[in-house]
Parts: structure tokens; C-alpha cells; sequence
């Protein structure tokens, strides 16, 4: 929203597409990451990584068309968990070092020459880690859910959350340096770094393997966010036209159940694309945030300058430095991690070329429909009611019936092909003897295919009725088994001749269904 109303709509558009691929990203990253901690607790497992990522993602989506909320509750356990254990094992990682219990293994000491470290591995580095920090807008995204005084309260959530961020990550990355923790195929860094400090006793283990299920479920709880930010996201812009207005459409269970589904197989999707692998993820991930972030940050400084004229500078300085940060990082993208990231960029531009087709098409809809001053109305002399008959059962008496309630001339239409020559006279003369009344038309055909006769013929009716000022109604029988799971069982010809038929103005496509018993 700040971004269409302060810079354009178009803008906002590229924001919203951002956004919405790096939801599936999220969630991609964060069960790819969930997988890879399973895997390095349980090695064996590790050639199924891209399984286990995959099944995660069907259980979330499970749990989200089944109604999950994300209430203080369900999200609380796997945080304090994770926050818990975390800092457990960082305070028990120093002990060790103060006892004598952990030896120094770091791989070159501070104020040491590195060889192969350059400014570009650096800024590459900052680009992946800047990523990590992404969350904390959904406290200032959730400042009216906050008890009163809501800013007070959301501010100090957000010191909160500075403090355990700042004191995980200097002591994760201390001890890392302790211990002289390098990538290991198949093992987390912070598996290798839990491994060493709790040891290899049976207590260590696990709680080693307690450490590892905590960072399991808090990837869980990332991964989860997206399900409810996503669907909320596609519903608004459905809501301006911007998505198909099936994104709108609540399940059974009041849950946006379009955008769940598309969510889970775009990020099935993004994950069997790149394997799983984290490391490829990533770099897309960070420029669909840092995208929409820059744009954002760039629609406050004109916010502000709308607001408050030359003097909006004071007011702007947060925005105009996070700007320049977002800007900053993208920018690095771009120069030293294109390769990793260039899919990025056709994806947006498909987005919101989309975006905008279906944004006119519902405009030319809504133009077409409108009423105006003086429409004309069609009186019309009678309704033909063509009924589609294959053969003579009870169906089709019900159906006949049906037409002649609703129509002044009645015409069962039947096909008949090279092959069921035979049969079909049998058919004709068992009509005439339930409806000699009734006119019987017969479409004979070379081809297996009923459906190109059975159109051509409606087709010249309707012709020829809207000639006379009459309606023309086309009734396909059809039985409803009596478990919906029997209707694998049988042909879908109804389905697929009210398909055809309905791309046909002037001809009005009904059904007359009877429902088996047994």
C-alpha cells in the first residue's frame, strides 16, 4: 500500500509480486533448513533431505487448511524452546571454555592474514546474512494486536528481540571461532557446534539431539508464517483485482484455501527446482525481501516529503537510511551474486504483466456487465429444449419429462456412429415407443467422437431458433452415484459436452441429474 499510493501502482505491483514469491522462498528455506537439521541429528537420513523438506511442506499446508492458528499457544513451545536451548547451550559452551573443557581449535587467530578473503567474499557474506534479519518487521506489521499502550509495549517486544538476536549471534559466532568450525557436507554449522560443546556422553547426546528437534520446530514456526501471509496477501490482491478473485474464497474450515495450496506447490515447486540446497535458495530469498523493502522504504521518504514539504528530511532519516541499506544490498547482489539471482527478475516481470491482464479483464468484465440507461430487452416466441440421449433408462424419461416442462418443443438428439449402427436403431425404436410424441433426431457420424456432431447440430438449431425469436436449451442427462468416490468409475461425457457447449452464445446449457440408490 505505501508503495502504490506514494510511487505507482506499478510499484506496487513489483512489491506485491516480490513478496509473494518470497513467501514460497520462506518456506521453501525454512523447511529446506528444517531438513537439513533432522539430517545432521539423524545422518542416515540425509539422501532423503529433499523428501523430508517436501513432506514438511504437505504437513503444514495440511495443518493450515485444517484451521491452525498461529495463537500464542501453538507458537509459543517451539520458541521458548528454541530460545532456551540456545542459550543454554551457548552459556554451557563458555562454561567449558572457562574450565578448561573446551579446547581452542579456531582456524587462524584474530589479527592473522586469511588467504582468499576479499572484499567481494565479504560483501557476498553480508548479502546472505542480511537475510536474517527480515523477520523483525512483523512486530511493527503487528502493532495493533498489542495490549495498550500499543507502541510502548511493541517497542520494547522489539528491544526484546535485539537482545536475544545480538547475544545469539555473537555467542554462536564466538564459539564457532572457538572451536574452528568449518562446512562439513551433510552437517549444519551449529550441529557441529552443539556436537562439540555437549560431547558425545549419552546425556550429551541428547540433549544434542533436543537442541536439534528445537531449531526443527522454530524452522517450523518460519516456515508457517508464510502460510498465513501469503494467502492474506493474494486475498488483497484479489480484493483489487489484481489475482483471480478465487483467491478470496474461504474453505470449510474459514481458511484462504486457494492461496495455501498455491503457496505449498510453489514452494514444492522452488525446492525440487533447486534440490533443496539452502545455499542456492538463499540468495533469491534475500532479493525478494530487499526488493520490496527498498520500494517501501523509498514510498516513506515520499510520504514524508508530501507531508511535510522541504523539512521532511527530520522526519524521513530512519526510512532514507534504510533505504539506502535495502538499495545497498541489492545492489551487491546484483554486481557479485547475478548468477545466483537472475530468475528473480523474469519471474517479476511475468507477475505483474499478469497482474495487470487480470486486473483489465475484470475492468472489461465489470464494463460489460454494468447496466446503462437503456437496455433492450428480448421477448422471445418459445423455447426449443434439445435433450441428449445415448440410451433409453430411466434417466432419460426423467429428463424428457423435465423438457417438457420447460419447453414448447422438445427434440431428443442422439449420435450415431459406423460402429454402433445396429444398436443405435435399436435405441430409436425403443424411444418412439416410451415418447411417439416426441421428435427423435439422429446425427450420424464417421468418428468415434460424439462431441463435434452433437455441437454442429446444436449449433444450426440455434441458428435457426434465434431466426424465430425463440430460446434454445440444451439438457444433458446424466445419474449421480450414490458415493461420490464411484464417479472415478464412470465416463465424464456430461462433463466434457456442457464444456464445449457453453462457449456458444444463444444456447443455454442446463442439467437434469438422477441420483442412483444403491
Amino acid at each position: 500500500m505505501v508503495t502504490t499510493e506514494n510511487l505507482s501502482p506499478t510499484a506496487g505491483l513489483i512489491a506485491g509480486g516480490s513478496l509473494l514469491v518470497d513467501y514460497m522462498l520462506t518456506v521453501a528455506v525454512s523447511v529446506a533448513s528444517g531438513a537439513d537439521a533432522i539430517t545432521s541429528a539423524i545422518p542416515i537420513l540425509h539422501p532423503y533431505n529433499l523428501h523430508i523438506s517436501i513432506f514438511l511442506v504437505l504437513l503444514l499446508m495440511l495443518m493450515n487448511l485444517r484451521g491452525l492458528k498461529e495463537s500464542a499457544t501453538s507458537l509459543m513451545i517451539p520458541v521458548y524452546l528454541f530460545i532456551v536451548s540456545t542459550l543454554l547451550l551457548i552459556g554451557f559452551g563458555f562454561v567449558q571454555i572457562l574450565t578448561g573443557n573446551l579446547d581452542y581449535h579456531a582456524t587462524a587467530r584474530i589479527g592473522s592474514p586469511i588467504a582468499g578473503v576479499s572484499l567481494i567474499l565479504l560483501l557476498r557474506a553480508f548479502t546472505s546474512g542480511s537475510a536474517s534479519l527480515t523477520g523483525v518487521e512483523a512486530i511493527s506489521n503487528s502493532v495493533p494486536f498489542f495490549k495498550k499502550p500499543k507502541a510502548h509495549n511493541a517497542a520494547a517486544t522489539l528491544s526484546i528481540m535485539a537482545l536475544i538476536l545480538g547475544i545469539m549471534f555473537a555467542g554462536i559466532t564466538f564459539l564457532n571461532y572457538w572451536i574452528g568450525i568449518v562446512p562439513v557436507k551433510g552437517v549444519t554449522t551449529l550441529a557441529q557446534m552443539a556436537q562439540a560443546i555437549l560431547g558425545t556422553s549419552p546425556l550429551g547426546r541428547i540433549l544434542f539431539y533436543v537442541f536439534q528437534l528445537s531449531t526443527a520446530l522454530i524452522l517450523a514456526v518460519a516456515a508457517n508464517t508464510g502460510f498465513s501471509a501469503f494467502p492474506m496477501l493474494s486475498y488483497n490482491m484479489a480484493k483489487n483485482k489484481y489475482m483471480p478473485h478465487m483467491y478470496m474464497e474461504k474453505g470449510d474450515r474459514l481458511s484462504y484455501s486457494n492461496g495455501i495450496f498455491t503457496l505449498a506447490f510453489g514452494a514444492i515447486a522452488l525446492l525440487c527446482i533447486f534440490e533443496g540446497n539452502t545455499e542456492r535458495l538463499i540468495p533469491l530469498y534475500t532479493i525478494g525481501v530487499f526488493v520490496p523493502f527498498a520500494l517501501s522504504q523509498t514510498g516513506m521518504v515520499v510520504h514524508w516529503k508530501k507531508k511535510y514539504g522541504n523539512n521532511f528530511l527530520k522526519h524521513s532519516i530512519a526510512n532514507i537510511l534504510g533505504a539506502i541499506i535495502c538499495y545497498g544490498i541489492v545492489l551487491i547482489l546484483l554486481l557479485f551474486r547475478l548468477r545466483d539471482i537472475w530468475p528473480f527478475f523474469p519471474i517479476i516481470i511475468v507477475l505483474t504483466w499478469l497482474f495487470l491482464s487480470i486486473k483489465q479483464h475484470y475492468n472489461r468484465v465489470a464494463k460489460q456487465l454494468r447496466l446503462q440507461d437503456h437496455i433492450e430487452r428480448q421477448n422471445y416466441t418459445g423455447n426449443t429444449v434439445i435433450v441428449l440421449v445415448g440410451n433409453v433408462t430411466r434417466v432419460s424419461v426423467g429428463a424428457m419429462s423435465y423438457a417438457r416442462s420447460i419447453g414448447d418443443e422438445v427434440v431428443a438428439m442422439h449420435v450415431s456412429t459406423a460402429e454402433t449402427a445396429e444398436k443405435d436403431a435399436e435405441v430409436a425404436e425403443e424411444f418412439a415407443d416410451y415418447f411417439p410424441d416426441i421428435r427423435f433426431e439422429t446425427v450420424t457420424t464417421s468418428y468415434r467422437n460424439i462431441i463435434s456432431p452433437t455441437v454442429q447440430y446444436v449449433i444450426k438449431v440455434a441458428k435457426r431458433a434465434k431466426k424465430e425469436g425463440r430460446t434454445v436449451t440444451v439438457l444433458v442427462p446424466q445419474f449421480i452415484p450414490k458415493k461420490r468416490w464411484q464417479n472415478v468409475l464412470h465416463n465424464q461425457m456430461s462433463l466434457k459436452l456442457k464444456y464445449y457447449l457453453k462457449w456458444y452464445e444463444d444456447v443455454v446449457v442446463a442439467s437434469y441429474s438422477y441420483h442412483l440408490k444403491e
